[in-house]
């Protein structure tokens, strides 16, 4: 998996979506450390690991976080996020107590309205020169 180390995670996100592009660039915002690189589900590197780990995209298909762990999806994906932004997002992570199944719940609320409540781009964002290092395609 060329262009990410053990230093780094990586956020695959819906490319088209308003919500998922503008949730990326909130992150890279709030991303000091410089943690994240970022891959859209719809390119090269993300269409490899929906294969590699058999993710069925009718049920995840907005946020997934690749860590040197493995995968983390939805809620706990967005959670595991925070707690690598800067203070006071990541405090954020709190929420982690709260059952998964409440969690995704709300979750999939959301990721279930999102092209219609936030809209739906024609193709995914291109990252300007300044951002270009931190996707991978």
């Amino acid at each position: 998996m060329e262009g990410i180390t053990k230093n780094h995670q990586v956020v695959l996100f819906d490319g088209v979506c308003n919500l998922c592009n503008s949730s990326v660039q909130f992150i890279i915002k709030n991303d000091k450390k410089g943690v994240f690189k970022f891959a859209p589900l719809q390119g090269t590197f993300g269409k490899d690991i929906i294969n590699k780990y058999q993710i069925d995209t009718t049920q995840t298909d907005s946020i997934i976080l690749l860590t040197k762990n493995g995968l983390k999806i939805k809620s706990t994906a967005a959670l595991y996020i925070s707690k690598a932004l800067n203070f006071p997002l990541n405090l954020l992570f709190v929420f982690i107590i709260v059952p998964a199944f409440i969690r995704d719940g709300v979750y999939n609320v959301i990721a279930k309205n999102r092209y219609k409540w936030f809209g739906k781009k024609e193709a995914c964002m291109i990252p300007t020169p300044e951002l270009k290092n931190k996707f991978l395609e």
